[in-house]
């Protein structure tokens, strides 16, 4: 038995632990249990065997073995296109869709955490062979999960926005959320329907950084699809007088969402918006060039 055989297996048990303790299926349903799952842990003992064996190879002086890190790259960005195409053909049948912002989001995080897969077993492998102690690996292994913690976490539309409830309601035709338009009813069935299903509520962005951020298409539809996923959606197809709407007023940034919940609970709809996750393609920040800006013209 090799010398390098007990720090190997480490690394490979601490990829996988870790990986399986940032694959969680939540409210959102993805990634489905039980197939979904099978193979993102297949994939992450294969990153985990990758990142163990890397110390290793350069200790034996077998550089060829670094070869497989370019191959890995390449197999993971394949993962990250085969989650795109998932998640765009599943969205066709959603009576609210992700879009593509979302899609994409989760497609990224998904490959990046192989990565973060291979980094803990190269790490937790390289402290056992250092320090020639399982402990050191454990602890490695130890810090490695509570990164991947750390990066897992990210923002929420709660810590950019204030959330407000506010029910819909008509002047003439048209269905206002507080002060902002959402769109034309003319059926008075359809407005009955509304007044008695509807739900709204007003984002009011904490700054202009937000201001901009809930501004984005693809952060708004992330926002329709969790609370329509949670609470369910009063719809079926062929009815768009029905659909939920984000509009933005333009004047001061606020956010109306409007949502036709199957289930009408106001808490649990607010805390869902504020659990939405910030998308990493929406995250725009044109305060800190303004703040760049005026220090250069102070200077």
């Amino acid at each position: 038995m090799s010398q390098y055989t007990y720090p190997i297996i480490l690394g490979i048990l601490a990829g996988i632990v870790v990986r399986l303790y940032m694959l969680r299926t939540d409210y959102r349903q993805y990634p489905t249990y039980l197939h979904g799952k099978t193979i993102h842990i297949a994939l992450a003992l294969i990153a985990a065997s990758i990142g163990s064996i890397i110390i290793p190879s350069i200790l034996k002086s077998d550089y060829t073995a670094i070869t497989f890190l370019t191959l890995a790259a390449s197999q993971f960005r394949d993962v990250r296109n085969m989650e795109r195409e998932t998640l765009t053909q599943l969205d066709g049948y959603e009576l609210v869709s992700r879009g593509s912002t979302y899609i994409e989001g989760i497609a990224i995080a998904f490959e990046s955490r192989n990565y973060i897969v291979i980094f803990t077993s190269l790490l937790t492998t390289l402290s056992y062979i250092i320090f020639s102690s399982i402990w050191a690996g454990l602890v490695m292994a130890l810090f490695c999960l509570i990164a991947g913690k750390v990066l897992m976490s990210g923002s929420f539309i709660k810590d950019i926005v204030d959330i407000e409830y506010k029910k819909p309601h008509f002047d003439g035709k048209g269905l206002y959320v507080e002060d902002i338009y959402i769109m034309n009813i003319g059926l008075p069935e359809k407005q009955k329907l509304i007044l008695e299903h509807g739900m709204g509520f007003i984002l009011k962005p904490k700054n202009f950084n937000a201001a901009v951020t809930i501004a984005n298409l693809g952060q708004r539809q992330a926002i329709l699809f969790d609370v329509s996923n949670v609470l369910g959606v009063y719809r079926d197809t062929g009815e768009p007088a029905l659909t939920p709407l984000a509009k933005r007023d333009i004047d001061d940034g606020r956010v109306a969402v409007f949502v036709l919940p199957a289930i009408q609970d106001k808490e649990t709809a607010i805390k869902v918006i504020g659990d939405v996750p910030t998308l990493e393609n929406a995250i725009r920040m044109p305060m800190e060039f303004i703040n760049e800006k005026h220090k250069k013209v102070i200077r």
